[in-house]
């Protein structure tokens, strides 16, 4: 089959990121796939290039899906990426396919969910801790808590992401609210727990929550991470407690909430597993060195 590969413009480039696109089309013209390479702009993540291939099932094996993968692979090469990392779902085409062109399993991620029409009560395994309080917000982040957040989100730096080469992401006040405006332009909820120190305010950790607009079906946790200075204190869990408690209270019809962990985080999944988390499944992260 004759495949032409066009690159496309892509209307959602950011200050933090940009998309490139590539549309693979038949000798008649006719769609059949899609490729796109998401750049990280930030310095941190200057190495790092994301792709997403997509072929109709039924122009599989035709070709098109690797004539996408070269045109991403080039450009990231041309772009000065070093790692470039893909999705699969466990048990799918996709994982044999990009075996095929180069990439390794580098990253497991255990899905879990905890089942909100259950009995309740886990969330009550949360302990209060006197050195800490704990603060929440809908939406945006205060002003009088904006910079300290921004801070603490480095704490999300040395997660365990398994072989994948992450690399860090720079935080700033504007950027917090960019995305807090991505989500309320989607017309959904975010939610964030935080613990603060009772010393002077700082924030050590925080969890994050995203909840569908008609608070219906799951919530799905964006992220959770506490401080290396105050780990080993049960914060993750008393925030995340906190934060289960709140969606059962505010949003009464949600059925569940769900998350992903990498496998090789022992400490948060010991964390899901304690406040009643149930695995559900496994996916994978992909990677190719150039």
């Amino acid at each position: 089959m004759s495949i032409r590969v066009t690159a496309l413009t892509d209307p959602a480039r950011t200050a933090y990121s940009r998309r490139l696109v590539w549309l693979a089309a038949d000798g008649e013209g006719n769609p059949v796939g899609t490729a796109s390479l998401h750049l990280p702009a930030d310095p941190g993540q200057a190495h790092l290039a994301e792709l997403a291939v997509r072929v109709h099932p039924a122009e599989r094996r035709g070709g098109a899906g690797s004539r996408l993968v070269e045109a991403a692979l080039a450009t990231a090469r041309a772009e000065g990426r070093r790692a470039v990392v893909a999705p699969a779902e466990h048990g799918t085409a996709g994982e044999a396919f990009l075996a095929a062109h180069g990439f390794r399993r580098a990253l497991t991620l255990r899905h879990a969910r905890l089942d909100l029409t259950a009995a309740g009560g886990q969330e009550a395994a949360g302990a209060a801790h006197p050195d800490y309080r704990l603060v929440s917000w809908d939406g945006t982040v205060p002003d009088g808590l904006a910079a300290s957040y921004a801070a603490a989100r480095r704490a999300m730096d040395d997660m365990p992401m398994g072989e994948v080469d992450h690399g860090t992401t720079t935080w700033d006040v504007e950027r917090l609210r960019t995305v807090a405006r991505a989500v309320a332009e989607r017309g959904e909820h975010l939610h964030t727990v935080a613990a603060v120190t009772a010393a002077d305010g700082a924030i050590a950790g925080f969890t994050e929550l995203v909840v569908p607009a008609d608070g219906l079906g799951d919530g799905l946790h964006y992220g959770t991470a506490v401080l290396s200075a105050h780990r080993g204190r049960g914060l993750a869990r008393w925030m995340k407690a906190e934060a289960i408690r709140r969606a059962r209270d505010r949003h009464p019809l949600l059925t569940g909430l769900v998350t992903d962990t990498a496998e090789d985080n022992s400490p948060m999944r010991s964390v899901n597993d304690a406040l009643g988390y149930r695995p559900t499944h496994e996916t994978y992260r992909y990677q190719r060195l150039l």
